[in-house]
C-alpha cells in the first residue's frame, strides 16, 4: 500500500546524504549464487504436493496436502473445486480472514511469466488532510527524490529483492519483498519480509491467494518487447517461492484500510515460503539474506535510508527494480499511532512492502518497508519495528521457520 500528497516541492540534493547513500549502495551489493534452473515453467495447473506432504492417490490427480484440505473443509469449502479454480470466488463468507485461516496451497505453474507481467500494483494513497495530521510530531514533506535504476543483473547487486504475487478481488496484484535472515535457522532462511496489505486486505476483507514471492525478477531489466521471448530463468532466476505460511500485526488486520487506515503504521508482513520444486531453502539458492533491526533509531538519528521495490504504477511497468535514498523523517497520522519513517522518493505502487535498509556496524539491515505514499508519488513512508514486528518474525521463526 502507498499514499501520495498533491503538493509539488522542488527537488533537494544533500551532499552528506548522497556521500552516506554511497556506502549504503555498496554495502546492499551482495554477490549470490549462479542462477539455477528452479523458474522452469509447469503448466499442469494442479498443486504441488511432496513426499512429505501428501501422496499421489494413485489415480495421477494430485491431492491437496491433508492439513490444508482441512482448512478448507472447516469453512464448507470444497476441496477439489478449489484445487481447480474455486480460488477466484470471494464470496465474503469463504473469504478466510482469520490468522489461523491462511490456507495457500501451491498450484505449480499457475504464475507464468505473462500472468506475473499483467499482475496490477497494489497501491494505497492518504490524502493531504491526513498525510499533514499531527504536524507536531510529522517533520515537513520532504522533496522527491528521483528513483534510480537497479544495476543489472540484480542477483549480483540486491539479490534479496524481489517481487510478491497474489490474487485478490481485483485481480492479479503485485508487491515488494525482501529475503530476510532466520534467527533460528542460520544459512537457510525461508523467510521473506513483505507489508501486511500485500497478503491480507484488512478491516472488512480477509488472506489474499496463490501469494508467491519471487527473487530478482527480471534479473537482466529487460524490456516489455524483449520480456515476450524471454525464458521462465530470465523472468524467474530462482523461480516461484509460494507462501505456505504468512503473518501480519493484529492491527493491521483490524484497522488496515484502502487508504492505509489506522493500521498503516503496522503495515508489515512476514512469509515463510517453499519451492515450487527442488529442496533447498530460498537463502541457500538465492545466496544472500539481510538482518531485520528491530531496534533502529528514531528517523532524525538516523542519516540514509534506501528503500527498494518494484514500482508498477506510470510512469514505470513493475518490470525493473528501483531504489531511493534520503534522509528518514517523521509522519504522523495520528497521535494515538507509533510515528512511521518517511523519505522522498518517486516509486509507484508495486513497490508497497519493499525493504528499506540502513548501514549498522557496517553492514546493511533491514528496518522498515514501504507502506504508504502521496498521489503525486513524492514520498514514501514506512512503519518502524518494534517489539510487536519483533514478536510476530520471532514466532514464525520458531514455529514455521524449520520447515
Amino acid at each position: 500500500m502507498r499514499s501520495t500528497s498533491t503538493s509539488s516541492v522542488p527537488r533537494r540534493t544533500r551532499r552528506g546524504t548522497a556521500l552516506a547513500a554511497t556506502g549504503l549502495v555498496a554495502a546492499l551489493t551482495l554477490t549470490a549464487t549462479a542462477c539455477n534452473d528452479s523458474g522452469k515453467d509447469d503448466a499442469s495447473g494442479k498443486p504441488d504436493v511432496g513426499a512429505s506432504q501428501a501422496a499421489d492417490s494413485g489415480d495421477g490427480k494430485a491431492r491437496i496436502p491433508a492439513d490444508l484440505a482441512n482448512k478448507l473443509k472447516e469453512h464448507g469449502i470444497d476441496v477439489d473445486q478449489w484445487r481447480d479454480g474455486g480460488w477466484k470466488n470471494w464470496d465474503k463468507d469463504k473469504w478466510l480472514s482469520a490468522a489461523k485461516d491462511f490456507v495457500n496451497p501451491v498450484i505449480k505453474g499457475l504464475w507464468k511469466p505473462d500472468r506475473m507481467k499483467s499482475a496490477k500494483e497494489a497501491n494505497k494513497t492518504v490524502s493531504t488532510k491526513d498525510a499533514a495530521a499531527d504536524q507536531g510530531v510529522s517533520d515537513p514533506a520532504p522533496p522527491p527524490v528521483q528513483a534510480q535504476a537497479e544495476q543489472t543483473p540484480y542477483h549480483q547487486h540486491a539479490a534479496p529483492v524481489g517481487k510478491v504475487f497474489f490474487d485478490s478481488p481485483q485481480g492479479s496484484m503485485v508487491c515488494s519483498g525482501t529475503v530476510v535472515k532466520d534467527v533460528n535457522h542460520p544459512g537457510k532462511s525461508n523467510l521473506v519480509w513483505t507489508a501486511g496489505h500485500c497478503v491480507h486486505a484488512g478491516q472488512g476483507g480477509g488472506w489474499y491467494r496463490n501469494i508467491a514471492f519471487v527473487p530478482a525478477y527480471n534479473d537482466l531489466g529487460r524490456s516489455a518487447s524483449e520480456l515476450g521471448d524471454a525464458s521462465p530463468t530470465e523472468v524467474a532466476p530462482y523461480g516461484a517461492w509460494w507462501a505456505d505460511w504468512a503473518s501480519t500485526s493484529g492491527q493491521w488486520i483490524q484497522g488496515g484500510s484502502e487508504t492505509g487506515g489506522a493500521g498503516a503504521a503496522y503495515d508489515y508482513a512476514v512469509l515463510h515460503v517453499k519451492p515450487e520444486s527442488g529442496a533447498k531453502s530460498l537463502e541457500e539458492t538465492v545466496g544472500a539474506a539481510l538482518d531485520v533491526d528491530f531496534s533502529a533509531p528514531q528517523a532524525p538519528q538516523v542519516a540514509t535510508m534506501g528503500a527498494w521495490g518494484y514500482p508498477a504504477a506510470p510512469p514505470y511497468n513493475g518490470l525493473k527494480m528501483f531504489r531511493c535514498l534520503d534522509r528518514p523523517g517523521r509522519l504522523s497520522l495520528s497521535p494515538s499511532l507509533p510515528t512511521m519513517y518517511r523519505i522522498g522518493c518517486t516509486m509507484t505502487g508495486g513497490s508497497s512492502g519493499g525493504g528499506w535498509f540502513r548501514v549498522a556496524g557496517g553492514k546493511t539491515v533491514m528496518v522498515s518497508n514501504t507502506s504508504i505514499g502521496p498521489s503525486d508519488n513524492t514520498w514514501l513512508a514506512g512503519p518502524q519495528l518494534g517489539k510487536g514486528a519483533e514478536s510476530l518474525y520471532e514466532n514464525m521463526s520458531r514455529t514455521y521457520g524449520g520447515r
